[in-house]
């Protein structure tokens, strides 16, 4: 090892160890023993310049171990982002600072994706390998035929999810997806032995992996594993064999340096160990300026790229297209025409064969269900292993994957990824999902099956409490048509809300159309509207979404024989409608006293609008196996039962 990249590496080292002890937090250990692996990945292999982070054609790095986030903050500082100064380490873990106790995504910040749930970063890899596949082959080889490297640890080996996303990148043959695995045999508990005896090399092959196996701390080795890969015709992991805590003599090698401060007295003997006789935060100069260079060299290539780039820059705007307002304006246009009972994910189904006519930036996908979900068009291509020019996705049976490589396609550069499953299965989405909330990326989940409305499928698969469950993720719109013309509203939401992903719950079932005439306007871009009235003198306001709209009009012209005046609200998206204006909301829940709410599935989330002048009508236990018409029956979910509790509410 030269006395140059020992220098290099303790830059890292340092620079981490020092802002976990200033924090009293952290996790010292991983960015120790992968200095040696990522100095000479950012030296002399990953294409990136600081001065633009957003180059399209820059190389990914993704740290999916976020825990050891001070290892890619140290990288971005040293390497001369602006995004990430030595203030910013220095106050690492504390508030605003963008040094978080795990990576936060911040366009043009370097940090590519939001990870420390483990796994994650990986599937999100996978989705950016798989971006760049597909603008490869649609657009040329000379613009984007950049490499994702993802930094993965043991615990991100041991999550299900990296098992789905490995697969089914092997099976795309993802050539430019190098895995970098920092292999330390530990974990928080202790020896990963404690819990795991994977033959590593057998299961990753078995995925269609090439696996290279290296000294993590042999710059020479490091070296030739990433020449290798360059020409790689399938993803590849190298393996690093690391310390985890290298050159702390009390805690290399143990689960004591992975999670927590190494303390002054054990930095003072790394300090002596390594050969590092600085202050905290100190970085020499020449050091420093060496990193810098390093950095500097990105312009060059990128400036050099940029001459094939303004070329072909129309035929890539003609595939990152996201202008979708004429096809969503004749879909509406035909949706009033053919007034006739349609099932929402059959409306979604006929929305998407307009938006997928030609090329754009919609990528779609299903866990297993296209079918079902009806998420696949005629027009649609699927990509298929190493044939990447299509538009569609086969996920397999992956749903937790499916929703992580969403989040990577998405991040990558303009696509806007929509994937399928049923509601049921959002909750294998939902780390997933939440993460694309918390990045505010673009991503769809068309989430069908949505209710008890499925019939005899069972309580399996009936989902009860998702939508509330959904419902209470920080930016997430949650999208519940009731109808053809509002499933097609509600698709041109998620096309025009470009940092907040939605899930569009849509049913099994035929539904009766609510909205009989065209209108330019989007109602549902309220949240919640108006949609009959059976006097203007009314007495109660009837709120409901997707298939019980239906129910609640019946309802409404049920008790309005009993001189009983009420309105009904249609409600697509609850978060919409709760940031609309105060009058706007005064108008929908204030021009009557008594609020009923009716959606099949739990009603916490109805509470709020409902109150005590009111009842909710819902689900508060597992569905049944029968014919759908029999189950809203059994939960009181009928005209009859609705009506009858309306009206003795009103005699008390």
């Amino acid at each position: 090892m030269s006395k140059q990249h020992h220098n290099l590496t303790n830059c890292i080292r340092f620079l981490s160890i020092d802002a976990v002890q200033k924090a009293n937090s952290g996790h010292p250990g991983m960015p120790m023993g992968m200095a040696d692996v990522v100095t000479v990945l950012f030296q002399k292999f990953l294409r990136f310049n600081p001065k633009n982070p957003n180059w399209l054609n820059r190389d990914r790095f993704v740290l999916s171990a976020g825990h050891g986030s001070m290892l890619l903050y140290s990288l971005l500082y040293l390497t001369g982002y602006k995004s990430i100064s030595l203030r910013d380490i220095k106050n690492f873990r504390q508030l605003n600072s963008i040094c978080a106790g795990h990576p936060e995504y911040h366009s043009g910040s370097g940090i590519e994706t939001t990870t420390g749930p483990l796994g994650q970063g990986i599937g999100n890899a996978v989705g950016m390998a798989l971006a760049q596949s597909i603008l490869d082959h649609k657009i040329g080889k000379n613009i984007f035929n950049h490499k994702t490297y993802v930094l993965a640890g043991d615990g991100c080996l041991m999550e299900g999810i990296s098992h789905e996303a490995m697969s089914l990148a092997g099976h795309l043959k993802l050539k430019n997806l190098i895995m970098l695995f920092d292999n330390n045999s530990i974990s928080i508990d202790g020896p990963t032995s404690l819990a795991v005896s994977d033959n590593f090399k057998k299961r990753f092959e078995s995925y269609g992996w090439d696996y290279i196996n290296i000294d993590g701390h042999n710059p020479k080795e490091i070296f030739r594993a990433l020449k290798k890969v360059q020409n790689a015709k399938k993803p590849t992991v190298i393996s690093c064999k690391t310390k985890i805590g290298y050159g702390s003599p009390n805690k290399s090698g143990k689960a004591s340096s992975h999670g927590s401060p190494l303390g002054t007295d054990e930095i003072s003997l790394v300090r002596n160990k390594l050969q590092w006789p600085h202050k905290p935060f100190d970085i020499p100069k020449k050091l420093l300026n060496e990193w810098r260079k390093t950095g500097q060299k990105g312009s060059v290539v990128e400036k050099k790229w940029n001459k094939v780039y303004q070329k072909n820059k129309s035929k890539i705007n003609k595939v990152l297209n996201q202008n979708f307002s004429k096809e969503i304006k004749k879909e509406k246009l035909i949706a009033a025409q053919e007034l006739k009972p349609l099932a929402s994910r059959k409306a979604s189904e006929k929305t998407l064969i307009a938006l997928t006519n030609k090329e754009n930036s919609l990528v779609g996908g299903s866990a297993d269900l296209a079918g079902s979900n009806n998420t696949k068009t005629k027009t649609q291509k699927i990509i298929e292993p190493g044939k990447f020019a299509g538009n569609y996705i086969h996920y397999g049976v992956r749903e937790h994957a499916m929703a992580a490589i969403m989040n990577g396609l998405a991040l990558h550069s303009k696509f806007i990824p929509y994937g399928g499953t049923f509601l049921i299965f959002s909750d294998y989405c939902k780390p997933s999902i939440r993460l694309s909330a918390l990045m505010e990326k673009q991503v769809v989940y068309v989430m069908t099956h949505d209710s008890i409305g499925l019939g005899e499928d069972g309580p399996t698969h009936q989902p009860i409490e998702q939508l509330s469950g959904l419902r209470s993720i920080p930016n997430l719109n949650v999208l519940r048509p009731a109808d053809r013309m509002e499933t097609i509203e509600c698709w041109e939401i998620a096309l025009k809300n470009k940092n907040t992903p939605s899930v569009l719950s849509l049913t099994r079932q035929n539904l009766d159309p609510v909205r009989l005439r065209f209108s330019n306007t989007n109602k549902c871009a309220l949240g919640a509207y108006e949609i009959l009235r059976s006097n203007k003198k009314i007495t109660i306001a009837i709120l409901a979404s997707g298939s019980e709209v239906n129910l609640a009009k019946k309802v409404c012209k049920n008790l309005a024989k009993h001189k009983i005046y009420s309105k009904v609200i249609s409600v697509p998206c609850q978060e919409i409608f709760d940031d609309q204006s105060q009058s706007y909301k005064n108008k929908i829940l204030k021009e009557t006293k008594y609020i009923f709410s009716i959606e099949a599935g739990r009603t916490e989330c109805w509470n709020k609008y409902v109150g005590k002048n009111g009842l909710t009508f819902g689900i508060e236990d597992f569905g049944k196996s029968a014919p759908f018409e029999d189950i809203y029956n059994h939960f009181g979910l009928s005209v009859k039962n609705v009506s009858s509790k309306i009206k003795n509410f009103l005699r008390r």
